[in-house]
């Protein structure tokens, strides 16, 4: 087939800026490259040629300024060109295809949403239906954002498949592998956590992520365990310009600082080894998650894992047997007992722990996502037909 994959304006392929879907798309081109013939269309950025051709995929990087218009231009002139994609597939901007397909009308699209993007304030009723329309399949994330679709847009219901992500099977190493053990106390003496127990958070410091309620869970814990400690993985430390939550984060903090690691921004080619800093990793989601990525990149590395009950999260962590779901998800406490439990339970977290990482290598590595996508633009391809 001749793929087109349409990332979203926000950020480039490769991901040097990080981004959850420039990671997947970066993940599986590999190996859709093999069999297919893809280009990618992304925003352009000052360390990335506007074109190249790099191991058979073609990349397109246009301006950023009215992304849209020119990346719909770009498949006019393709298309005059005699160059027609047999799939296009359009990254979690519904409404943009609606674009793309006057541009390249003989195409099977497919949209994949990410978030809720069929929301009221995301998309109007008549854009929505249209693009329903228009699109062959609709990939979600998680059943989560499925049934977020399905609850407004009940005809969208048969076009709907989850496709599931996943990470790169070789960057990320478990803990107890020996390859592992060297980089782990080498990262652990950088950021000062010898002989620590480490709580590992990888994220913004937005309410959305419930930072502040995994603060407050450490005062219960250091209670118990005085030596350990919260890693802030991707977020700075307090600046001088903070928003009015980083303020009311930055207050309940302050007792603790001793207790906490800032790293701050960490390039995504280092994630995969920041990870095995950890003893055990929390997702304080306090929002509807669509399905957070990090809860893949925690299995890859073997930590036994706790998350909120929220979105999609628990759909591919299942209460204790690869890691603990939170139900009463503002409550400091209950990620308290949980910590606690996993830092206590040495064996339990670590049987957790091998069972995520055995789904991982089972059903999540970025092969197992490129053929899911592969059967999904089939379906795409098969539905045009009839």
């Amino acid at each position: 087939m001749k793929i087109a994959l349409i990332c979203t304006e926000k950020l480039p392929v490769p991901p040097i800026r990080g981004g959850a879907i420039q990671i997947l798309i970066d993940g599986v081109l590999p190996f859709l490259g093999r069999k297919h013939r893809v280009t990618v269309y992304c925003p352009d950025d000052p360390e990335l040629p506007p074109r190249e051709t790099k191991l058979g995929i073609d990349y397109v990087r246009l301006p950023r300024d009215n992304y849209v218009q020119h990346v719909g231009k770009a498949l006019q002139e393709a298309r005059k060109a005699g160059k027609r994609y047999d799939v296009v597939h359009v990254f979690n901007r519904p409404k943009d295809l609606l674009v793309y397909e006057a541009a390249m009308p003989e195409s099977r699209f497919v949209v994949s949403l990410h978030n809720e993007m069929y929301r009221e304030h995301k998309i109007s009723e008549e854009d929505g239906l249209r693009s329903i329309r228009k699109a062959k399949r609709i990939m979600c994330i998680s059943d989560y954002i499925g049934k977020t679709i399905v609850s407004r847009f009940p005809s969208a219901k048969g076009k709907l498949r989850t496709v599931y992500s996943g990470i790169d099977l070789n960057q990320y190493k478990p803990i107890w592998s020996k390859r592992a053990q060297a980089a782990r106390a080498e990262l652990r003496k950088t950021y000062n956590v010898e002989g620590k127990k480490v709580v590992l958070f990888v994220g913004r410091l937005s309410a959305v992520k419930g930072p502040d309620v995994l603060v407050q869970a450490m005062e219960h814990v250091v209670r118990e365990i005085p030596n350990a400690v919260l890693v802030i993985v991707g977020a700075k430390s307090f600046q001088e310009q903070m928003s009015k939550y980083m303020l009311q984060l930055r207050e309940i903090a302050e007792p603790m600082m001793k207790h906490l690691r800032f790293t701050g921004f960490v390039e995504p080619k280092r994630l995969p080894s920041i990870f095995l800093m950890g003893d055990v990793f929390v997702c304080s989601s306090q929002w509807e998650e669509p399905l957070a990525r990090v809860h893949y990149e925690a299995m890859g590395a073997g930590l036994p894992i706790i998350t909120t009950d929220r979105g999609g999260n628990a759909e591919i962590v299942n209460h204790r047997r690869n890691g603990l779901v939170i139900e009463d998800y503002s409550n400091p406490k209950a990620f308290a007992d949980a910590i606690l439990y996993m830092l206590r339970n040495k064996k339990e977290a670590e049987r957790m722990a091998k069972a995520g990482r055995e789904l991982a290598e089972r059903n999540h590595g970025f092969e197992h996502v490129a053929k899911r996508l592969e059967r999904l633009y089939e379906e795409a391809m098969g539905a045009e037909r009839k």
